[in-house]
C-alpha cells in the first residue's frame, strides 16, 4: 500500500474544515420530497466495479427518490484523490475506507457518528469484533463491508514441480518456512522464487503479534521492538541471498499494491506470497492455478493472524443527506440481495444472515475463502489494535526503508532504529 503522508496531504484545510463540521450542513434531504442525489466511492478493479453499479442499480429500484453516483479508481490514486476532496469540503457522501484511514478522518471530524442515523443502518447482525474495526473514542464511524484474514497464498502446482511438499499449516515454523522457500527456488526456473518479498507492514503486524508486540499499543504508541524489525529483515535479507526472494530491484518494482495479475504470484513465478484472503479469487484468475490459503508459519505458538473488516463504509460528516446515505450503507452490509451480488469481493460477509444467504451462491473461490476463514476463526489472535493519527505514513516508511535494507544501503538493526524513530515521528509520539 504505497501512500504519501495523509498529513501532509491533508495539511491545514482538513484541519480549517474540520473546525466547521459542527456548524457545517448536515441535515436532512430538506424535506421537499425531491430527489436526492448520492456520491458513493470505493477503489478496486472492473470486476469490483461493475458488481458494485449492480448493487446501486438494485438500491435505486427500490428507493427511486435516491440517485447513488459511483466512482472508483485504483488503490494509490483513490487515497490522493479522497484527501483532496475532504481537504476542499467535496467528498463523496458514502467513503470506503480501510487500515487506519477510518481513525484518521474520524479524528478530523470528517466522518458522521452514525449513532446520529441509527434508526437507518442497523448493526445487530455484524459481528461485534469486525464493528471494532470502525468504532473510535466510543463512536462508530464505520461498518465493515466483509470479514478477512491476512494469510498465506501457496501454489500447490509449484510446490509439486519442484519436489517440496506443502507444510503442515498448522505447526510450521519460520525456519521451516525460509528453508521451504530456498528449496523451490533452487528447484525451479530462473526467475520463479520460493516466495514473493513479505515485508510489508501488515506482515510487521502479524510477525510483531507472535512476539506479543503489533505494530502499536492501545493508547497510540509504537509497539514494535528493534529487537523484532531487525530479526524479520535479517531473515528476509538472507532469503533474498539465498535468491528464495527476489532481488530488489524486482521488489522496488512491485512495491505498492499492484494488482493480482502484476504480482509474482498472479504471474506463476512465486511458490508463496502474503496477502488478503480476499484475494484468492483474483489470484488464482491471474495465475490460472488452484492457489491455497494458509496459516502463516510460527501460529501455533502465539497467534499473530487476526480477523479484520477487509475495509469500511463510512459517512461523510458534511453530507447533506447523512439518512439516504446511512440507508444506501444498510442496504450494502445488510441486504441479502446486495450480498448475492457482492459475495466474497469486500471479504466474507460480517453480517450472519447475509452470510447464510450468499452461501450457496459462491463458486469454488469463494467457498475456499469462507472455509479458510472458518478454519482460522477459533485460533486467530485477538483483535488487530489499529494505528493512531499519522500511522498511514508507516507503510510507505516500511516500504522506504525495505528498499535501504534489500539494496545493502542499511543494515538491518540501522533500519530497525529508523523505522521505530520515523514511525514515532509519523504519529507524534
Amino acid at each position: 500500500m504505497r501512500v504519501r503522508s495523509i498529513r501532509t496531504r491533508l495539511g491545514t484545510a482538513v484541519v480549517s474544515a474540520a473546525l466547521l463540521l459542527s456548524v457545517a450542513a448536515c441535515g436532512d434531504s430538506g424535506g421537499d420530497g425531491g430527489p436526492v442525489e448520492l456520491r458513493f466511492s470505493w477503489w478496486g478493479n472492473n470486476d469490483r466495479a461493475q458488481a458494485t453499479q449492480k448493487v446501486i442499480d438494485a438500491f435505486q429500484a427500490k428507493n427511486p427518490d435516491i440517485k447513488v453516483t459511483g466512482s472508483s479508481s485504483d488503490f494509490n490514486a483513490y487515497f490522493d484523490k479522497l484527501a483532496t476532496e475532504v481537504a476542499a469540503g467535496d467528498a463523496p457522501d458514502v467513503i470506503t475506507l480501510g487500515g487506519a484511514y477510518p481513525r484518521e478522518y474520524g479524528d478530523r471530524g470528517a466522518l458522521l457518528d452514525l449513532a446520529r442515523v441509527k434508526n437507518e443502518l442497523k448493526t445487530d447482525k455484524i459481528d461485534a469484533a469486525a464493528l471494532g474495526n470502525g468504532r473510535f473514542e466510543e463512536k462508530q464511524y464505520g461498518v465493515p463491508t466483509g470479514v478477512n484474514t491476512f494469510a498465506l497464498v501457496v501454489n500447490p502446482a509449484l510446490f509439486a514441480k519442484a519436489g517440496v511438499p506443502l507444510p503442515d499449516d498448522s505447526s510450521w515454523s519460520w525456519d521451516d518456512f525460509a528453508r521451504i522457500a530456498r528449496e523451490i527456488s533452487a528447484k525451479s526456473p530462473k526467475g520463479t522464487y520460493g516466495v514473493a518479498d513479505p515485508s510489508t507492514a501488515d506482515m510487521f503486524d502479524l510477525y510483531s503479534r507472535q512476539r506479543g508486540e503489533g505494530l502499536y499499543t492501545p493508547d497510540g504508541k509504537v509497539a514494535i521492538s528493534r529487537n523484532t524489525i531487525t530479526e524479520w529483515w535479517t531473515m528476509t535479507t538472507g532469503l533474498r541471498d539465498a535468491g528464495a526472494t527476489p532481488p530488489a530491484s524486482v521488489t522496488t518494482e512491485l512495491e505498492g499494491q499492484p494488482a493480482p495479475e502484476q504480482t509474482l504470484m498472479g504471474r506463476g513465478l512465486a511458490g508463496m506470497q502474503f496477502d488478503w484472503s480476499n484475494q484468492l479469487g483474483a489470484l488464482r484468475k491471474a495465475s490460472g492455478q488452484p492457489l491455497e490459503l494458509l496459516r502463516a508459519p510460527g501460529e501455533s505458538g502465539r497467534a499473530g493472524m487476526w480477523l479484520q473488516a477487509s475495509q469500511i463504509y463510512t459517512v461523510n460528516a458534511r453530507t447533506e443527506h447523512p439518512k439516504e446515505a446511512a440507508k444506501f450503507v444498510d442496504f450494502l452490509v445488510n441486504s441479502p440481495e446486495a450480498g448475492k451480488i457482492i459475495l466474497t469481493d469486500r471479504g466474507i460477509p460480517a453480517n450472519s444472515e447475509v452470510l447464510t444467504a450468499v452461501l450457496p451462491a459462491l463458486n469454488a473461490d469463494q467457498s475456499a475463502q469462507a472455509k479458510f476463514i472458518e478454519k482460522v476463526t477459533p485460533q486467530v489472535g485477538p483483535p488487530l489494535v489499529i494505528g493512531p493519527t499519522g500511522s498511514t505514513d508507516t507503510r510507505l516508511i516500511l516500504q522506504r526503508l525495505n528498499a535501504e535494507v534489500l539494496f545493502d544501503r542499511k543494515s538491518p538493526a540501522d533500519a530497525a532504529d529508523e523505522f521505530v524513530k520515523q514511525v514515532e515521528a509519523a504519529i507524534g509520539k
